[in-house]
């Protein structure tokens, strides 16, 4: 099976067990997004579901312009939102996060990642400058957890300059979560992060990926097993398993294929290649650009690079593939559900129970 176990470039990682997790039971969250189709009542029920089961968290994105999540947050006595930070200042995230922290009694932590930033079409829909992206997070991870340390802001950096800025909330300071691929990011989030959110991982990658956090950690003079990962994995429950793969290989397809004219030495599309897919998704892409409807390429991707990153299938293989992906690898993994059709709250439902943390995070 493909996959990548390249060691870091320099040897500053101290013997330990950086790569691997051996400490209490993992957490397991529940991990919802609007491509769920879901209305404000469903997704009420699904999280009162998935807290009498036995979830630990709640996680959601947040992007700029659709529904807020905030809400949906509210409703998990533990929540934690993935928030598109260039489309937000950081006075607002920050008050926002605070406020949400402040009725939940410090159970919420803001995830932040670059989304699409990096594409020139999402920075000229929103009229945003070009910063390197390693920098603009770095400015952001800073001046979130000195504002949500209670402190007055005064900074100047590539992609941020606020002088005199301080929270009016007196919350408990929110944990920033870093959403990390590559080494730069991930060496970033060893530095200065409170946690890491890495995404569509095979558990060979969690091993690469951690060993990243730790030079990180080692650098800035940090105890790496201190910094937690909390992987979004995948799953597509269905009786229908054809139309489960169909569904899970379309959401893939979304993150792994580079756009036309967009390099493929950077994001998800590198992310991708590291795991040891290059060569699959040249062609797919090549095939894309002549004309080759999605449909045939989603029929072509093979089930061994889905099953490496999630599952997909009847209910009754999802724990074993659960345990698979995150056993003595994450601190926390998040149940990201996928669906065959929008708005399905009983296939989410029957989701969540075939994935309950009993069956798979504990013990």
């Amino acid at each position: 099976m493909p996959n990548s176990t390249v060691a870091p470039s320099r040897s500053t990682i101290p013997p330990s067990r950086a790569c691997r997790y051996d400490g209490p039971d993992m957490r397991a969250g529940v991990g919802i997004d609007p491509r769920l189709g879901l209305s404000r009542d469903q997704q009420r029920t699904l999280v009162k579901e998935s807290a009498e089961l036995g979830y630990d968290s709640l996680w959601t994105p947040a992007g700029v312009t659709g529904r807020s999540i905030f809400q949906t947050c509210r409703d998990w006595w533990e929540a934690t939102t993935g928030v598109v930070f260039p489309g937000w200042t950081v006075p607002t995230l920050a008050a926002e996060s605070a406020t949400l922290n402040e009725i939940t009694a410090g159970k919420f932590k803001l995830g932040i990642g670059l989304g699409a930033y990096p594409s020139e079409a999402f920075r000229k829909q929103l009229g945003l400058p070009y910063v390197p992206p390693v920098a603009f997070t770095r400015d952001y991870v800073h001046a979130l957890r000195e504002l949500f340390a209670g402190k007055s802001l005064d900074y100047t950096g590539k992609g941020l300059s606020l002088h005199g800025v301080q929270l009016g909330i007196n919350a408990p300071a929110v944990p920033v979560y870093v959403a990390a691929l590559g080494p730069q990011m991930l060496r970033l989030a060893g530095k200065y992060a409170d946690g890491v959110t890495p995404n569509w991982c095979s558990a060979k990658q969690i091993e690469w990926m951690r060993a990243y956090v730790a030079e990180g950690a080692h650098r800035a003079g940090r105890a790496a097993d201190e910094i937690p990962f909390a992987l979004y994995i995948r799953v597509c429950i269905d009786e229908d398993e054809e139309a489960a793969r169909r569904a899970f290989a379309t959401q893939l397809l979304g993150y792994a294929l580079a756009r036309p004219g967009t390099p493929k030495d950077t994001g998800y599309r590198a992310h991708f290649a590291r795991m040891g897919y290059d060569e699959i998704l040249s062609e797919l892409e090549a095939r894309r650009d002549a004309g080759t409807p999605m449909a045939e390429l989603v029929d072509a991707v093979p089930r061994e690079l889905l099953l490496e990153v999630g599952y997909f299938g009847h209910a009754r293989g999802a724990a074993d593939a659960l345990k698979r992906l995150s056993h003595n690898l994450l601190e926390e993994a998040m149940v990201r559900l996928i669906t065959v059709r929008p708005g399905d709250l009983q296939a989410c439902l029957a989701a969540v129970v075939a994935c309950q943390p009993g069956g798979w995070a504990r013990g």
